[in-house]
């Protein structure tokens, strides 16, 4: 499992569900959380975290933000040679085939579909630990 000092970043437009992320996360033992409103703002932490000795080691976003969309900033980070390797687990209400397969297809590293529970939450993080373990995703 990833160590519990790693730097999560929760980024939705809803505080409620940053705030429930949040709370799942602290309950699996992560306290190193920060959060961000859209995708804009996501990607000005991550730049800045990326210049320092305190990156970020796993993004969890929604889909469909205002300013810049979850879909959006995952682009911006494969493309971005310090923060390509992040894990990235898409959150979304969008279930549609097509949607999951163009999350896949950029690379997302997984993806819930809302709503969730905090167990789903945990396997998706351990399914993308054991992902990276396997040599299948890239390492952080």
């Amino acid at each position: 499992m990833f160590d519990k000092h790693t730097r999560f970043l929760i980024v939705d437009d809803l505080k409620t569900i940053r705030s429930l992320l949040k709370d799942i996360l602290k309950k699996l033992g992560f306290s190193n959380i920060a959060e961000a409103e859209d995708g804009l703002k996501a990607w000005s932490l991550l730049k800045e975290a990326a210049n320092s000795d305190a990156p970020f080691g796993f993004i969890i976003s929604d889909w469909n933000m205002p300013n810049k969309t979850g879909l959006a900033l995952l682009d911006d980070c494969l493309k971005d040679d310090q923060l390509r390797n992040i894990p990235f687990l898409m959150v979304t209400i969008e279930s549609e085939r097509e949607y999951v397969l163009k999350a896949i297809q950029m690379g997302v590293s997984d993806f819930v579909v809302k709503p969730f529970t905090g167990k789903t939450i945990e396997q998706k993080i351990r399914g993308i630990w054991s992902r990276i373990q396997s040599g299948e995703l890239r390492k952080p």
